[in-house]
């Protein structure tokens, strides 16, 4: 099985299904001529040229826009965002029409489109660069909300993602695009709402996606010297949510702790807390905890940003309180 970077694994998956179907096509800034702001479309325009692999303005109302009208009539659109955060100017496209538009058509029109990019912090960004999104896009009907963080379920969840009669919204962290692993060749597809347990382990369950999922994996690894065993449960699709996972895993550990970047207050690990107590709350023996940025705008300099933002630290201490060693 061949080792793929994260941004290869998304650019073989993207390839693949347009080799597949003449009706998919890529559009987004830069995407073309420059390959991808993070070099994701390395190769493409060559190989599909510029009808199916398109260079837009400085516009994402528009060409979103744009990729919701494609899907409506049949088309296949993948619209690329140089970064989530400039998906605020095409909220309403988003929000109101690409989720909206099968229901308020009784069914007649579908919106069959991919809407990816890398979101979350990265090495200081500053503030207006930094946002973790996903609870707004998961709060919306309509949507379905993908999070992959290894190589293997990036391309697995997109050609899925692609395949999909909805709008998927894709948001791949900035930091995983360079991680190396193993990853299969050709027909490989995980189902959307199919979560994956990343580590086995008996004393405590830890909720992580995207790029935290490493995070917990390395706090694992401290954990277990000391003799503590540490399940790590990837969603890897936000919504649909694998809820019965999650519940497997905690009735096996009764203990649970969620990590997300995201700030805490209104956030999606909320939502994972109140489904866990609710069908759980038998099983477990300490409170959920959370382990989340600070609830302030991320920092620019680097030593406020460390500050700000989960780190190894923090997981391991929210789990010894769930195990009362702290």
């Amino acid at each position: 099985m061949p080792r793929l970077s994260f941004r290869e694994a998304l650019n073989q998956a993207m390839s693949e299904e347009m080799e597949r179907d003449p009706n998919i096509f890529l559009m987004g800034e830069e995407v073309g001529h420059y390959q991808g702001a993070y070099k994701v479309s390395q190769g493409m325009l060559q190989r599909f040229g510029e009808k199916r692999v398109i260079d837009t303005p400085i516009a994402e109302c528009g060409f979103v826009g744009i990729g919701v009208g494609a899907a409506m009539v049949g088309m296949r659109p993948i619209i690329e965002l140089m970064t989530w955060n400039f998906s605020l100017v095409a909220i309403d496209q988003i929000l109101n029409n690409a989720a909206k538009i099968r229901q308020m058509s009784g069914g007649q029109l579908s919106v069959p489109m991919v809407i990816r990019g890398p979101g979350g912090a990265a090495h200081q960004l500053g503030a207006q660069h930094s946002n973790s999104f996903e609870a707004t896009y998961c709060n919306t009907p309509g949507l379905k909300v993908v999070m992959p963080s290894t190589p293997a379920d990036a391309k697995g969840l997109l050609k899925s993602a692609i395949r999909d009669a909805d709008p998927v919204v894709f948001i791949e962290a900035e930091l995983l695009y360079s991680e190396q692993g193993e990853v299969p060749d050709g027909e490989f597809l995980i189902p959307l709402g199919k979560g994956d347990i990343k580590r086995a382990g008996t004393d405590c369950t830890i909720v992580a996606y995207s790029k935290m999922v490493g995070l917990a994996l390395e706090a694992a690894k401290v954990l277990e010297k000391e003799g503590i065993s540490i399940e790590v449960v990837d969603p890897r699709t936000l919504r649909p949510l694998d809820d019965e996972l999650i519940f497997q895993s905690v009735r096996k550990t009764n203990r649970c702790v969620i990590v997300q970047e995201a700030t805490p207050h209104s956030s999606f690990g909320g939502e994972i807390a109140y489904r866990v107590q609710r069908e759980c709350f038998d099983d477990l023996d300490a409170p959920i905890e959370r382990v989340a940025s600070e609830d302030v705008p991320v920092p620019y300099a680097l030593n406020l940003e460390s500050i700000v933002l989960p780190d190894v630290a923090r997981v391991v201490a929210a789990v010894k309180r769930t195990l009362y060693l702290q």
